[in-house]
């Protein structure tokens, strides 16, 4: 396999973000109200928030979209275009520029960008906001409900008929800006329906059937907090249980921090399953075979992993839900 990286000195992301503080201000008084993605004092827990309180009122129908290779597709000539709209200092549109077009590798061969901002510029985020902020407001002012971070966007409508022809606008307005949504993962989805869900910001919005909206982690999120934890604790790992516990508590503090928003079920389940972890590599140190078992809830129970420190993602859903209601 072969890695692609955009070639950056130091000195570019020093000027790169130089660069970026001296033109952010101008784009920022233009940007839309529900664009949250990498903008001063918005994050992603303000677009989620956004999004359940839509779903919780009259919005039914979700235009769940797909920006196939967003920042790799941007046409550098339109971009440079709509950055010289506002910026008109000749210098700067230079500079820029030659950002876009710095070189990439893979393996041994290397060329230069002809299109798209580099993955990993520190003005890559800014630029990608500027080239969709027509988008944006197009969209308001068809009074569509689009809530976007970056290149993740979905478009919240009361009816059928509106998400249908939000969806034509989208593709419309994607295709003359010389974009492309994704056919397979672009879709309207009926939040009425029990059952039907939609993936945005790593959560799972979905209906359960007692009609109620809730979110919990999407699969990839569940899966990779699940591969980070199984590398900490390989029935051979050597290490102090204690040592362990650190590490692993390292992994959940950090996933638990952006996801403690997600039905408490979710946490009681993860709790469960690092715990049997934890026995199955106590049951080895005893020379015994495969993964923990019945008497080995006996033989360590819950309180035992509390009283050596294993954070609890129950727990500290419980107080975070306390400290919601005070």
């Amino acid at each position: 396999m072969h890695l692609t990286l955009t070639v950056a000195t130091v000195r570019d992301r020093t000027v790169q973000a130089a660069v970026r503080k001296v033109i952010e201000p101008i784009f920022e008084r233009e940007f839309a109200e529900h664009s949250y993605g990498f903008r001063p004092g918005r994050g992603c827990k303000d677009a989620l928030r956004v999004v359940d309180r839509l779903l919780k009122g009259e919005y039914r129908y979700v235009v769940d979209a797909d920006l196939k290779s967003y920042f790799d597709t941007i046409p550098q000539d339109r971009l440079m275009a709509r950055v010289a709209e506002r910026v008109v200092d000749r210098r700067v549109l230079a500079l820029i520029e030659s950002f876009l077009k710095q070189g990439v590798m893979e393996g041994t061969k290397s060329w230069t960008n002809e299109e798209g901002t580099p993955q990993g510029a520190v003005i890559s985020p800014l630029l990608a906001n500027i080239y969709l902020n027509p988008l944006d407001h197009e969209m308001a002012s068809k009074r569509y409900m689009m809530i976007r971070y970056a290149d993740d966007l979905v478009i919240l409508t009361r009816s059928r008929h509106e998400a249908e022809r939000a969806l034509q606008e989208l593709q419309r307005w994607t295709q003359e800006a010389g974009l492309k949504l994704h056919p397979e993962k672009t879709h309207i989805v009926d939040m009425g329906q029990e059952g039907a869900g939609f993936d945005f910001l790593g959560y799972r919005f979905f209906r359960t059937g007692r009609g109620k909206i809730l979110h919990r982690p999407r699969e990839k999120s569940l899966t990779k907090y699940k591969d980070a934890v199984r590398m900490r604790t390989k029935r051979n790992n050597g290490q102090s249980l204690e040592q362990i516990i650190t590490e692993v508590n390292l992994v959940t503090r950090g996933w638990f921090e952006y996801y403690k928003h997600s039905n408490r079920t979710t946490f009681k389940t993860l709790d469960a399953w690092v715990r049997s972890r934890l026995r199955s590599i106590l049951r080895k140190r005893r020379h015994r075979q495969g993964p923990a078992r019945g008497a080995d809830h006996q033989r360590w129970p819950n309180r035992f992993f509390a009283e050596r420190g294993l954070f609890s993602m129950v727990e500290a859903h419980e107080i975070a839900c306390q400290s919601a209601r005070r």
